[in-house]
């Protein structure tokens, strides 16, 4: 119940988590291991060693139907880990409860002939790492891609319809020279189109290998067979179902699975790590939008609409604030500092294994939970912004000393002696009118051409390529 939970992420912000709950929960965990454990028996009892043995019919389609379980499925795995099931006694063992459920529906299926190849050579951490790492491909590629892109459009359209809007830039929090305040928020588009490209090469690895890595009860038992092609088939075989993203902007599924030969129990995780690096990195740079994003609001640059009902301060009735930007803030540096703990952590493993992953590995869906809900706030709130656009105008009109740089970067291409100087002298720590810059171009022995530069310029035309930039920025993503 929402409101009995101890974590937010299942109570305050379910709605915005639940998407997660087919990738990360308990239930799901046990699909994956499910889907792992019968798409390795089909593979194994096709085998021709295997198809000389078994004599009866096998239904690979009955075998395929196990995967999807219900929650009275997901309860009896429980009941076979924790109390015993149907005279079976507890297991204590997540797995091992996995592979009695499968021989249970196996046995009602009349299929018992192939009870004993289930989980056959196997070691616990062949199913698991294999169900985390198809878990984390399909939570990025189906969920969490997808609402990253959602913002990146979102951006992408803020950043092209203001183009060509005159902003004053602030370097060390003082004016600085003008840009557009399109181009500043294609900074941010660019930035997150990078994450995803390198996101895009990052293949997650997974291994299939027995006990300690070498294959050992495969071989020792079936000696004359090819293992190491066996398991990089079959992993090589869960990329078959990925289809391409149907966005405007990426028409790709970022990542893909790939067969590990070489690791002790454990597949060693550095691939996993990739990914949440990757995701850490979107998150701060989102963090870095909404900080600006914020300032904007503050300064009057972003105006929000006022939602009807909704109360800004307990106290001060006519508070509109920006709630949702310091929301995505807070949940995106909890979520990074999960991934940070993953990357610390998950690297490391004592001999061949130790079991301090484990309990780790199930925290994964909170790091991309709190990810969702910055996202989600962070789409709320650029839902309800509308950029003021003669206020940021006012704001650079009443701020002419930018022009310094302009000025006298032309007067040096025009042989005026110590140009730079001259400026500082008009300018630093004073108020400054752009009449002043008109008097020294007047009083200038330049020529009239230079003089009409000068004169024509201003801080609302002295924006460059801004606008060109933003033009010319392609935004889809290969």
């Amino acid at each position: 119940m929402a409101l009995t939970s101890v974590s937010p992420v299942d109570g305050r912000y379910e709605g915005k988590t639940k998407c997660l709950q087919g990738y990360f929960s308990e239930m799901a965990l046990m699909k994956y291991r499910i889907y792992t454990e019968i798409n390795y028996l089909i593979k194994l009892l096709d085998t021709p060693m295997l198809k000389e043995r078994v004599k009866g019919n096998v239904d690979a389609a009955k075998l395929r139907s196990i995967i999807d379980i219900s929650l009275e499925d997901a309860q009896i795995i429980k009941d076979f880990e924790t109390k015993g099931y149907n005279g079976t006694p507890a297991t204590n063992h997540d797995v091992k409860a996995i592979e009695y459920f499968i021989k249970l529906k196996i046995k009602e299926m009349g299929m018992d002939e192939i009870l004993e190849y289930v989980h056959f050579a196997l070691t616990s951490e062949d199913i698991n790492n294999i169900s985390y790492g198809l878990m984390i491909r399909d939570a990025v590629n189906e969920v969490v891609v997808p609402e990253i892109l959602k913002i990146y459009e979102t951006l992408y359209k803020l950043a092209y319809d203001n183009k060509d809007l005159s902003m004053l830039a602030r370097t060390h929090g003082q004016p600085a020279t003008p840009v557009t305040f399109g181009k500043e928020i294609l900074v941010f588009v660019n930035r997150i189109k990078e994450e995803l490209v390198q996101l895009g090469n990052v293949d997650i690895l997974l291994k299939l290998n027995g006990a300690t890595g070498g294959f050992n009860a495969h071989n020792f038992v079936f000696p004359d067979f090819d293992w190491i092609n066996f398991s990089h088939e079959l992993i090589n075989s869960f990329n078959d179902s990925i289809t391409p993203m149907d966005n405007a902007y990426m028409h790709t599924k970022p990542l893909k699975v790939r067969f590990n030969p070489i690791t002790p129990q454990i597949e060693p995780h550095d691939s996993y790590l990739r990914v949440f690096d990757a995701v850490k990195r979107i998150n701060n740079i989102l963090i870095d939008f909404a900080m600006d994003t914020w300032r904007y609001i503050s300064d009057g640059w972003i105006k929000q609409r006022a939602v009807a009902g909704e109360i800004g301060s307990s106290a001060m009735p006519h508070k509109v604030n920006p709630i949702d930007f310091e929301n995505a803030e807070g949940n995106f540096g909890f979520a990074n500092s999960m991934f940070e703990f993953f990357v610390r952590k998950l690297c490391i493993s004592r001999l061949q294994r130790d079991l301090t992953d484990s309990t780790v590995a199930r925290n994964f869906g909170v790091a991309f939970a709190h990810s969702m809900i910055g996202y989600a706030s962070l789409e709320k709130g650029l839902g309800k912004i509308e950029v003021n656009a003669e206020k940021i105008s006012d704001v650079l009109a009443n701020t002419p000393e930018v022009m310094a740089e302009a000025y006298q970067n032309l007067l040096r291409m025009s042989g005026v002696d110590k140009p730079y100087e001259r400026l500082k002298e008009i300018t630093r720590g004073k108020k400054v009118s752009i009449e002043d810059f008109h008097n020294l171009a007047r009083n200038l022995d330049v020529s009239d051409e230079v003089k009409a530069r000068l004169l024509a310029a201003t801080p609302s035309n002295y924006t460059g390529l801004s606008g060109k930039i933003v033009e010319q920025f392609d935004a889809k993503i290969n």
